[in-house]
C-alpha cells in the first residue's frame, strides 16, 4: 500500500531531515513525499531541489491549510496522509495503517497516529528533545512493548484518509489559515460526508518534537475557536467532546452515532449559542 505523504515545512531543515529518514528507514513501503517549503531560506529548497524531492513551494509562510492544499495536488496515490516536519515515524507504521484499513467496508475513515511526545503527546515519554540528541533505541523499545489502547475520537496529525475523501471536502479550510481550529474543522468536513470512524492506532507511533513547525516563527495565530463557531454554530471543544468522544482516553469501539441530547449537552449547547450572538456582535 502506497501513501501520499503531504508535509508542510517552514525553515526547520534540520527536523525535516530526521523525519524523512525515519520514512525512509521505517516504512514497509516506497511512499510519494510531497513536501511544501515555505520560504526555504535556511536551505531547505536547495536541500529539495538537490535531492530531487517532490515539492511545491512559497516564497514566504502561507499558513498550515493552504501549504497542505498546495502540496495535496501532487498527491498520486489512494491515501493521504497529513505529518508534520518535525515527526519520527515508528518501525512499519505504515503496515499498520495497512492493517487497519483491510478492517473497513468502505473509505469512510479518519485514522490517526499516536503522539508520543516529552509532555505535550497523548503519551508523554521523554526520547529526547532535538535529532540530536533523540534515542531511538529508547523509542522502539517502547514502541514495541507499549500496550496503550486504540482510542476514540481524532487526535489530529499524523492522520490518514482516501485521496476521494479529500477531494469531497476541498481539503483543508483556508479561512482558518495559519492553521488555528483547522483539524477540527477538518474532522467536522468529514463528519457531514458522513465520516463516522475516528480512530487513533496505537501501534502507529510518531515521537513529535514539541510542535516545533507550528510555533517557530509563526505569523500571528488566527482566532481558530471564533472562526469554527461562526461556521457551525458550536465551538471545537463542544464538537470533540459530544461527537467524537476524543477526550484523549477513550476507548475505540466501533463508528461513532449521532450525539443525543442530554441536560449536560443541552447547557453546553445554550453556551455555545450565546457565544455565537457574542462573536456575531
Amino acid at each position: 500500500m502506497k501513501i501520499s505523504i503531504i508535509v508542510p515545512t517552514f525553515n526547520n531543515l534540520n527536523f525535516l531531515k530526521f523525519f524523512l529518514s525515519s520514512i525512509k528507514n521505517n516504512s514497509a513501503y516506497v511512499h510519494q513525499i510531497i513536501l511544501h517549503i515555505n520560504d526555504g531560506t535556511d536551505g531547505t529548497l536547495d536541500f529539495a531541489k538537490s535531492n530531487e524531492l517532490l515539492f511545491t513551494y512559497s516564497s514566504k509562510n502561507i499558513g498550515l491549510c493552504s501549504s497542505l492544499n498546495k502540496a495535496a495536488k501532487l498527491a498520486d496515490n489512494n491515501y493521504i496522509l497529513y505529518a508534520h516536519d518535525d515527526m519520527f515515524f515508528c518501525k512499519n507504521w505504515d503496515l499498520h495503517l495497512e492493517n487497519e484499513i483491510k478492517k473497513f467496508p468502505n473509505n469512510l475513515f479518519y485514522l490517526t497516529g499516536t503522539n508520543v511526545s516529552i509532555n505535550n503527546g497523548l503519551i508523554n515519554f521523554d526520547c529526547g528533545s532535538s535529532p540530536e540528541n533523540f534515542n531511538e533505541t529508547k523509542f522502539n523499545e517502547f514502541c514495541k512493548n507499549d500496550s496503550t489502547s486504540d482510542l476514540q475520537g481524532s487526535h489530529w496529525a499524523p492522520h490518514l484518509i482516501h485521496k476521494d475523501l479529500w477531494n469531497s471536502v476541498d481539503g483543508f479550510s483556508e479561512e482558518f489559515n495559519p492553521g488555528d481550529g483547522s483539524d477540527p474543522d477538518f474532522c467536522m468536513k468529514l463528519w457531514n460526508k458522513n465520516v463516522r470512524v475516528f480512530k487513533t492506532i496505537s501501534k502507529f507511533k510518531v515521537y513529535h518534537f514539541s510542535s516545533i513547525t507550528s510555533r517557530k516563527g509563526m505569523i500571528k495565530l488566527n482566532n481558530g475557536t471564533k472562526t469554527f463557531t461562526l461556521k457551525y454554530g458550536f465551538n471545537p471543544r463542544y464538537f470533540r467532546k459530544y461527537y467524537l468522544k476524543g477526550n484523549g482516553s477513550n476507548t475505540y469501539n466501533g463508528p461513532l452515532n449521532n450525539p443525543k441530547m442530554n441536560f449536560e449537552m443541552f447547557i453546553d449547547y445554550l453556551i455555545n449559542k450565546l457565544k455565537f450572538i457574542y462573536y456575531k456582535i
